[in-house]
């Protein structure tokens, strides 16, 4: 039996909403076909924007949505996506698919997306093909109350009221498609633009500088040494990759030793975070700059037939602990970790939602990111749990994976994964500072490889969780293989 224990009384870091955030890019079918179909579309939709996509996001409280990119932001000039549609450029999306690029989806109807899903913005600006100017002049148009030619121009495309905007990052992976900079050149434009990046009125930005990609250490301790003082925060990009880049495996067609590599993969996002996060710490002992894990998730090769820079793949329950996985970590790390954003939100990646014209699917990532959903804004508790190493040949992980919150009503949530394929487990909590008087959970399980498809689109769904005994001071119940389950402690 596993021994759990759960104090209540030691509260330590709220975890931020955020952490459960998105990502959109234009990128294959995530934005077009995605969330965007236009108005004269026969697919329902409000403004362009699908209302099938719009109401499952917003069940599960998406509270955060990165755009325009991805390698896409820093080939991206703003001016190309505002005004008439019809008189808006056109260009090949070099990055994904060699594709043409409307425009047709731009500033103003991604704010119009954010408000419909009542999310907040985040978005990329354009360093490494972008000037100082351009994106001076973005920031202006978005949030400046006033006259200007910014704000007219803005008035003149049909929004006379600024908007909100939270978080603005500089760049987006400089290390790489962003212009293959050294961390200490892109320290020095990073203060350079950030300077014009400027709060106008009552909009507070919060900076957030183009961190590491994985473990280049040396990339955090630069950048922080040299620029520190002028950001809030810093991303991390890291994805789950079970082969190797030129070839990643299948994303339904995996051996169990692929479900064990890929699960030790994940894994590492604990020891980067961690790492990272002292680099951090010893250059702001004030603990004021966050660490923002802007791109995470699985990557495999795309789907047999589809374009490959289209990046389209399917999404199983290994998906799904990989998801359970990261979202634990990062409630355990919210201390420094102020925000995360899965890639991708539609039809790109680890995917939450699949569409196929006016189909679309929930995937086993979604139904995690439904379970977990009363972390958002709650408080990280201390937990701790009994844990046996397994797996195939060196690539080991514990059975199990756990985070624990206790949320503003006073109400504690645990999460806890199953990361066996073949073993249940009894799990014996101890809950310290409350008694459990009413429990109820749901799970999510199945076959490693089991996942929705639109001819049947339901394989992979949570189910009520009540095989749960409750005995004085504590729970006592038995996991399945392959699983993620939500318990909520009244």
């Amino acid at each position: 039996m596993a021994k759990y224990v759960v104090n209540t009384l030691n509260r330590l870091s709220k975890i931020n909403r955020e952490i459960y955030g998105h990502f959109s890019e234009h990128l294959g079918r995530c934005i077009y076909g995605g969330f965007y179909v236009g108005e004269d579309s026969p697919i329902p939709n409000t403004k362009g924007i699908r209302n099938d996509v719009v109401e499952a996001l917003k069940k599960i409280k998406i509270p955060v949505l990165r755009w325009p990119g991805g390698c896409f932001a820093d080939e991206y000039h703003w001016m190309d996506g505002i005004g008439p549609k019809e008189q808006r450029k056109k260009m090949i999306n070099t990055h994904w698919g060699g594709v043409i690029e409307d425009n047709s989806f731009g500033t103003d109807e991604f704010m119009e997306l954010c408000r419909q899903l009542e999310c907040e913005p985040y978005v990329n600006g354009n360093l490494g093909s972008g000037t100082v100017k351009e994106m001076q002049d973005w920031i202006e148009y978005m949030t400046f109350d006033g006259i200007s030619p910014m704000s007219d121009l803005r008035a003149k495309n049909g929004r006379k009221e600024p908007y909100r905007l939270k978080y603005f990052c500089v760049g987006n992976e400089n290390w790489g498609c962003g212009g293959n900079m050294r961390p200490e050149y892109y320290a020095d434009l990073y203060r350079r633009y950030q300077t014009y990046v400027r709060n106008y009125g009552g909009n507070k930005i919060y900076k957030i500088a183009c961190g590491p990609n994985s473990d280049d250490y040396n990339w955090t301790e630069t950048l922080v040494k040299m620029a520190g003082r002028f950001m809030d925060a810093l991303s991390l990009h890291y994805y789950t990759v079970p082969g190797t880049w030129q070839k990643k495996g299948s994303a339904t067609q995996f051996t169990e030793e692929e479900w064990y590599i890929t699960l030790s993969k994940t894994l590492k996002m604990d020891e980067l975070v961690t790492r990272h996060a002292a680099i951090i710490r010893r250059y702001d002992p004030d603990n004021r700059i966050g660490l923002v894990v802007d791109e995470w998730g699985t990557w495999y090769d795309v789907e047999p037939g589809t374009n490959p820079g289209f990046l389209y793949q399917q999404n199983t329950m290994r998906d799904a602990l990989v998801a359970g996985i990261n979202l634990n970590i990062f409630n355990k790390h919210s201390d420094i970790v102020v925000m995360a954003n899965i890639a991708q939100t539609i039809n790109v990646l680890q995917s939450v939602i699949l569409t196929e014209g006016e189909k679309m699917l929930l995937t086993p990532t979604y139904h995690v990111f439904d379970l977990y959903k009363e972390h958002q804004g709650a408080t990280l508790v201390e937990s701790f749990i009994e844990t046996e190493t397994i797996g195939i040949d060196n690539y080991n992980v514990p059975n199990l994976h756990e985070s624990a919150s206790v949320g503003e009503d006073g109400k504690l949530h645990i999460t806890l994964c199953n990361l066996s394929l073949s073993d249940s487990y009894k799990v014996e909590t101890n809950i310290i500072g409350k008694q459990p008087e009413k429990v109820t959970g749901r799970i999510l399980t199945g076959r490693m490889n089991d996942h929705n498809t639109f001819d049947v689109p339901e394989t992979v769904k949570p189910q009520a969780f009540d095989k749960i005994s409750v005995s004085s001071g504590g729970l006592v119940f038995e996991i399945p293989p392959v699983s993620v389950v939500s318990l909520t402690v009244e």
